[in-house]
């Protein structure tokens, strides 16, 4: 269509500044005289292009167009593309074209101050693969099916997919359960043996999915922790608050569902950190400690 031509050709001029004719007749597979038309009627339109004759001459906008036109102000170009920058990581082919043509569109303006990197340290190509996969089922509305592995077990889940979202340093599947018949989260990395079914669904997300702790329906425990002065690095990682004792050591707080998740995490820190209360967590600490050094007697 013409108007898509017209639209493109602006891009391209945008892109590389200047063209010839001729290579924008090769480009779309036109005649050069149908390109000098599509010049001519964008010009009436208010779009001031201009041509030079000659060798070194070609088709071109003059400078500043756009950026002159646009409704967005230079911090907010900024923000855009910086935006634009941090989904790269999440899916670099199409957010790197969208980069791309955005920055042509916007000038010069500098969004390459920030980086910022989702994945692991560690190669995780079977997560990325889910990740593509749950992508196209929830903009396509399909359902899905797949073996969850949690604390409790194994088990097979078909599931409607309404988002994924990204909280606390791991990606979720926020979807509603056919089994369980209710809202739940996935952990990506739980998720194995994942396959897109062909049934389609209308259900949709709500706007703040994944605010607070949705999906998730086990009881909640905050712990009072106290870590030795070598854990530092950690608590300043992992904790938003943290007290800081006279002798180097620090208190600080945990809020997490009750169960063998909370030994697994807290025995992380190995020696470094005590459960001062509540006291049946203190106690099941002890136990798991106790089973864990009987492997080793």
């Amino acid at each position: 269509m013409q108007i898509n031509r017209l639209f493109e050709m602006v891009y391209l001029l945008l892109d590389k500044k200047q063209m010839t004719a001729k290579e924008l007749a090769e480009h779309f597979e036109v005649s050069s005289r149908t390109i000098y038309r599509d010049v001519e009627l964008l010009s009436s339109s208010g779009i001031p292009l201009y041509a030079t004759k000659g060798k070194g001459g070609g088709i071109a906008l003059l400078p500043d167009f756009v950026l002159n036109k646009t409704v967005l102000t230079d911090e907010e170009k900024a923000e855009v593309l910086s935006a634009l920058h941090a989904m790269s990581a999440v899916n670099a082919e199409q957010a790197t074209t969208a980069l791309a043509k955005l920055s042509s569109l916007f000038g010069s303006t500098n969004s390459d101050w920030v980086e910022v990197d989702f994945s692991s340290w560690i190669p995780a190509e079977e997560e990325a693969a889910v990740f593509a996969t749950l992508k196209k089922a929830v903009i396509k509305k399909q359902r899905v099916t797949f073996s969850y592995h949690s604390p409790q077990g194994s088990t097979s889940r078909d599931v409607e997919p309404l988002k994924l979202c990204f909280k606390e340093k791991s990606w979720y599947l926020y979807a509603y359960c056919l089994l369980r018949g209710d809202y739940r989260l996935f952990k990506l990395r739980r998720i194995k043996q994942l396959t897109l079914l062909t049934d389609h669904f209308e259900r949709t997300a709500p706007l703040k999915a994944c605010v607070g702790n949705p999906g998730f329906r086990d009881e909640f425990v905050t712990i009072t922790l106290r870590f030795s002065k070598e854990m530092a690095y950690r608590v300043l990682d992992e904790f938003p608050s943290y007290e800081e004792l006279p002798d180097g050591r620090l208190l600080a707080k945990l809020t997490m569902p009750r169960g063998a998740v909370i030994c697994h995490h807290l025995a992380s820190y190995g020696r470094h950190c005590e459960v001062l209360e509540p006291q049946d967590i203190r106690q099941l600490m002890k136990e798991h400690l106790e089973n864990t050094l009987s492997l080793y007697a």
